[in-house]
């Protein structure tokens, strides 16, 4: 297959600079409007029918820095709560959760995934039909069958990772670890070569910040930063593919799709975008919670290091334990029955993973993490037709750092003060000092 093609991305810097526009016009009058309701919604001063009221806030900062204790006190009521301050519907119940996942015809995704209302045109952000017809044709790449291509790369760099941070006593397993495994995974499964990685990392810390576009004075500024990631990937991507330096990787192969006519050469950008959001920082997150976990319970690691066949079923508990995408919101599309609520058409409706994955009614014990638990009915990647693309990708990622970790470490230790970033949406480290002992 040729490298050469069509144009990865067609629309031209003035159509790209009139959607920015219109995304930014489109927020500005999505929270007004939000805004207003808001306001009449706190002077009713009650609960809709069905719904518990509730002063539980995604965007407080006391929240995102430690959630579980809101959500075992939504997971204490009804399936559904109310806050009106935020004129926000919030789903915390385990099998309330997996059916709105599922639910996808009536709660939709275009409206964005985040707080802000913002339609991309990414997979996630994609309702039926056309998210049947793009995921049909990524979906082969990313199979379980198909990723054993990269198992050795990733076994490889997982090997070398965890030696560089046992070499380096104190030093912070986010930057040295956490960050550069997935990036440097999902830059070779791209096709970008090592000597880009360091721009392709930076492209996707800009973009990755366009998915926490919630009010707040530095939003233009964090916008223009996001907006500038996506133009530069874009400019980089067609370089590329024209001068033919594409590697054999997954975008190579979805850009033959796109010669044969099955995709066009905007979603083919867009997906590598969905590629850098979904598979990077989510997998960060799993790795550096993963770290902190095993260093606050050191029984359960030994038990991994005598019982090493337990590694798989430990990363599934990891992800229960973390959940790493701690909710992502949808929109009804017309009013929607959960439980005992009723949500009106035109709500946003968020759907707490991160609770879901401490409800007491599906998982004993939710609070403790346990190696040996049955957890592979988490919803730590979703679930229905948004059901995370990379699952296959992440699981070999955290499995392979996992198994160096046990064959060369004895006892994971923080070392100093560690930092949780502040995303509302993907929990995880910003920064963790450790010592691997040998």
């Amino acid at each position: 297959m040729s490298n050469q093609g069509k144009p990865l991305q067609d629309a031209t810097a003035v159509d790209k600079a009139r959607n920015v526009l219109t995304t930014t016009a489109d927020i500005a009058v999505t929270n007004a409007r939000a805004t207003v309701a808001a306001r009449r919604a706190r002077r009713g001063g009650r609960a809709p029918s069905g719904a518990d009221l509730t002063a539980y806030d995604p965007l407080d900062p006391a929240v995102i820095a430690d959630p579980y204790p809101a959500y075992r006190r939504l997971l204490d009521g009804g399936p559904v709560a109310y806050n009106p301050r935020r004129d926000l519907y919030v789903v915390s119940h385990y099998e309330a959760v997996r059916a709105a996942a599922r639910a996808d015809g009536a709660l939709s995704s275009a409206q964005g995934i985040t707080r802000t209302r913002v339609n991309l045109p990414l997979l996630i952000t994609t309702d039926r039909p056309d998210h049947t017809r793009l995921r049909r044709l990524a979906l082969p790449a990313f199979t379980r069958p198909s990723l054993q291509r990269w198992h050795p790369v990733i076994d490889g760099l997982a090997a070398d990772l965890v030696a560089d941070l046992a070499a380096a006593p104190g030093a912070d397993a986010v930057s040295r670890l956490a960050v550069p495994m997935p990036v440097r995974i999902i830059a070779h499964i791209l096709g970008v070569p090592p000597e880009d990685q360091d721009d392709f990392r930076r492209w996707s810390d800009g973009i990755i910040e366009g998915f926490q576009l919630e009010l707040g004075r530095d939003l233009p500024a964090r916008f223009a930063r996001t907006v500038t990631a996506l133009l530069r990937l874009n400019g980089y991507l067609q370089r590329q593919i024209r001068s033919g330096r594409l590697m054999d990787g997954v975008l190579g192969d979805l850009h033959g799709t796109n010669e044969e006519g099955g995709i066009t050469g905007e979603e083919l950008f867009w997906f590598a975008v969905l590629l850098l959001v979904a598979g990077n920082e989510t997998t960060t997150n799993l790795l550096s919670t993963m770290l902190l976990t095993l260093s606050r319970d050191p029984e359960q690691y030994e038990l991994l290091r005598e019982r090493p066949e337990l590694v798989p079923s430990a990363i599934e508990e990891q992800l229960r334990y973390s959940s790493p995408i701690q909710g992502f919101y949808r929109t009804a599309v017309a009013d929607h029955q959960i439980g005992p609520a009723t949500i009106p058409a035109g709500s946003r409706v968020l759907l707490l993973f991160g609770a879901a994955n401490r409800d007491p009614r599906q998982f004993p014990d939710p609070d403790a993490f346990d190696v040996q638990r049955d957890a592979a009915g988490h919803l730590a990647f979703g679930s229905g037709i948004h059901l995370c693309l990379g699952a296959h990708l992440a699981r070999a990622e955290g499995q392979a750092v996992l198994r160096e970790l046990i064959d060369r470490v004895s006892r994971v230790e923080v070392t100093g003060p560690y930092a949780w970033n502040t995303n509302s949406a993907l929990r995880g480290l910003s920064r963790l000092p450790v010592t691997l002992t040998s």
